[in-house]
C-alpha cells in the first residue's frame, strides 16, 4: 500500500509539472501566432478564388486558433455572417477543437510521436473532406444566421507581443488548471492503484467494437482534453489499446455536449446530426488506423 501511495505522489508531481510547463510554452507560441492571424485575415484568405486552397487554409486556421468550442463557435458564426464560403468554414470548425497545438503536443508528450503524427494527418484530411462533403450536401441552407456572443478572442490587444503572449499564456492556463489537476490526479491514481489485470481484462480490446464503444462514450462523458490526456496515458500504460483511447478523446473533444448545444443555436437539426455522425466516423476511423499502424 505504501509503495502505491509513493508511486501515486511521484507520478502526480511528474505529470502535473510536465504538462504545466508544456501548456505555458505552447500557449505562449500560439498567442504569438494569433496576434498575427486576425479574424479579418481569416475571412479574406478563406474567400480566395482557389477553392481547393481555401479548404486547406480552413483546416490550418482551425488548427492554430482557439482551444475549445466556446471560442470556435462564435468565430464560425462571424465567418458565415461575413459570407465566407461554407465548406472552408466547416473545415475550420472540425479542426479547431481537435487539432489545436496543445492537443498535438500533449499527445506527443504522453502517447508518443507516432500517435501524434497519425492523429494530426488523419484529422487534417478528415477536416478538409468534411468541409467538401458538407458543402456538397447543401448543409449551408441549415444555417440560421444567428450571432453567438464570443469571448473577445480576436479583440484588439495593446502592448508588446511578447508581454501579451505571456498574459495570454496565463489567461489560457488559469481556467484550465482545475481540469489539468483532475486529469493528472485520476491518471496518477490509475498508475498507482488500479491493477493492470483489471484494465487488460475489461478494456484492452483493439477491434472495431472496442473503438466504437469508446467513440460513443466520449460524447456524453465530455471530459476536456486537458483532463482526458493524462488519464489516457495511464490507461495505455495499464493495457488499453492506443486506438481505443484516441477514439475516446476525439469523441469527447470533437462533439461534446456543450459544442452540440451551441451548434444547435446556429444550425437546424439536419446539420447537427450530420456533424455528430461525422465526428463519430473520424473517431472510429482514427482509432482503427492507430491500432493498425502502431
Amino acid at each position: 500500500m505504501l509503495d502505491s501511495i509513493i508511486e501515486f505522489i511521484k507520478t502526480f508531481l511528474m505529470l502535473f509539472f510536465e504538462l504545466l510547463i508544456l501548456f505555458i510554452i505552447v500557449s505562449f507560441i500560439v498567442s504569438l501566432i494569433q496576434q498575427v492571424v486576425s479574424e479579418e485575415k481569416i475571412k479574406r484568405l478563406l474567400s480566395r478564388p482557389n477553392k481547393a486552397v481555401n479548404y486547406i487554409l480552413g483546416m490550418i486556421f482551425g488548427a492554430v486558433t482557439p482551444f475549445c468550442s466556446c471560442s470556435t463557435i462564435p468565430i464560425l458564426a462571424g465567418l458565415l455572417n461575413s459570407k465566407v464560403p461554407f465548406g472552408p468554414a466547416m473545415s475550420f470548425l472540425i479542426a479547431s477543437p481537435l487539432m489545436n497545438p496543445l492537443m498535438i503536443f500533449m499527445l506527443w508528450a504522453l502517447l508518443g510521436w507516432k500517435v501524434a503524427i497519425v492523429y494530426f494527418v488523419v484529422l487534417a484530411v478528415f477536416s478538409i473532406l468534411t468541409g467538401l462533403v458538407f458543402s456538397k450536401m447543401n448543409l449551408a441552407n441549415s444555417y440560421k444566421g444567428v450571432n453567438v456572443k464570443g469571448d473577445g478572442f480576436f479583440a484588439n490587444k495593446t502592448g508588446s507581443r511578447f508581454k501579451q503572449a505571456l498574459n495570454d499564456a496565463w489567461a489560457f492556463l488559469y481556467p484550465m488548471l482545475p481540469y489539468l489537476f483532475i486529469g493528472v490526479f485520476i491518471g496518477a491514481f490509475i498508475y498507482g492503484f488500479i491493477p493492470e489485470e483489471f484494465i487488460t481484462k475489461y478494456a484492452s480490446g483493439d477491434g472495431f467494437i472496442s473503438v466504437l464503444i469508446a467513440s460513443v462514450i466520449g460524447i456524453p462523458m465530455y471530459i476536456r482534453p486537458e483532463t482526458m490526456l493524462p488519464i489516457a496515458e495511464a490507461l495505455v500504460s495499464k493495457g488499453m489499446s492506443l486506438g481505443t483511447v484516441v477514439a475516446l478523446i476525439i469523441g469527447g473533444a470533437g462533439a461534446s455536449i456543450p459544442e452540440v448545444a451551441l451548434l444547435s443555436k446556429l444550425f437546424k437539426r439536419k446539420f447537427v446530426i450530420s456533424f455528430v455522425i461525422a465526428i463519430l466516423g473520424v473517431a472510429i476511423a482514427t482509432g482503427l488506423i492507430v491500432n493498425i499502424i502502431i
